[in-house]
């Protein structure tokens, strides 16, 4: 039933923790899924930085970020401009490229205040690596959810349980946000032999879930196999999220550079290096520079932590 069990790897950004759950050495992807990061919990003291990532670039993906507390404030260079809190979507298509940043609002440093929350990069088909760069922000009332008898699900993005959310994905996936009471039962989206997805996995947030006769407690992923059709019981209050679709093929990540062809990676190098890729409009005075760090054909080694930016 369960093809592998993934422990997140944290890293202490200063009061601020990072779990990194994706890539992994031994599975590099889930569906089209090529990183996953779990950031916090946290409580930010009053006037701390907070979040606050310099703008950076990407290709040849999209991002998703989800949160279950705090807010950040992302912008790019196609002009957006969009806090996002508890509950909502932010999803950014880099394609040919784009750059951008995500910040705590001066008036929420002032404050302080908690932060948990998720972040993902979905890899792009190849035949869209290279599409317009595009912002989309959606609230809660893009994603469908249920809740009954102490089950809360809410579809993020991809299609599930019969249900399509308003994130304009590029290929076949699905990301579900549980929230389960202790004793709820419930069940994961199909696999390949009922007509789903072969790719499959579920990340513990918070709490503890039992799948077949296995628990799993936070910070752990459990990839399932394709025609696994598991009951997953929480063992107590649980927060899970539950990911999978089809395979886009394997894929080269460096850095924050995520593309099927390597020279076109290289070439990303050059152009954050060179300062051909324009930075936010109104978060232009500083970013963060092209690490120095050597580039790995694939199969690549895991990323490291201090080799990608924070969230």
């Amino acid at each position: 039933m369960i093809e592998m069990v993934i422990q997140a790897r944290k890293k202490d950004l200063g009061g601020f923790e990072v779990g990194r759950i994706l890539p992994f050495h031994a599975r590099r992807m889930v569906g089209p899924f090529i990183f996953l990061d779990q950031m916090g919990p946290a409580e930010f003291a009053p006037g701390s930085e907070a979040i606050n990532v310099r703008p950076h670039p990407h290709i040849g993906l999209s991002t998703l970020t989800y949160l279950f507390e705090g807010e950040i404030m992302h912008r790019d260079n196609t002009g957006a401009t969009q806090a996002i809190r508890p509950g909502e979507v932010n999803w950014m298509t880099a394609g040919s490229g784009i750059v951008h940043s995500e910040r705590t609002d001066p008036l929420k440093k002032s404050a302080g205040g908690p932060m948990h929350g998720m972040q993902a990069w979905i890899a792009l088909p190849e035949h869209l690596e290279e599409t317009n760069p595009a912002f989309h922000h959606h609230g809660e009332g893009d994603q469908p959810s249920y809740s009954n008898q102490g089950l809360f699900a809410r579809l993020v993005a991809g299609e599930a349980y019969g249900a399509k959310a308003a994130v304009p994905t590029s290929s076949p996936l699905f990301y579900v946000h549980w929230e389960m009471d202790a004793e709820v039962r419930t069940a994961p989206p199909p696999g390949k032999g009922a007509g789903g997805m072969a790719e499959r996995a579920l990340y513990v947030a918070r709490g503890e879930i039992e799948v077949g006769d296995r628990t799993f407690g936070e910070g752990q992923m459990v990839i399932l196999e394709p025609h696994a059709e598991p009951t997953v019981r929480a063992v107590r209050p649980s927060t899970v999220m539950v990911l999978g679709g089809e395979s886009v093929g394997p894929r080269h990540i460096w850095w924050n550079f995520v593309h099927s062809k390597q020279e076109r990676i290289d070439q990303a190098k050059a152009d954050w290096k060179a300062g051909r890729m324009a930075l936010p409009t109104e978060d232009d005075q500083e970013f963060i520079p092209l690490p120095d760090v050597p580039s790995t054909p694939e199969p690549a080694p895991e990323v490291k932590p201090d080799q990608t930016h924070p969230v």
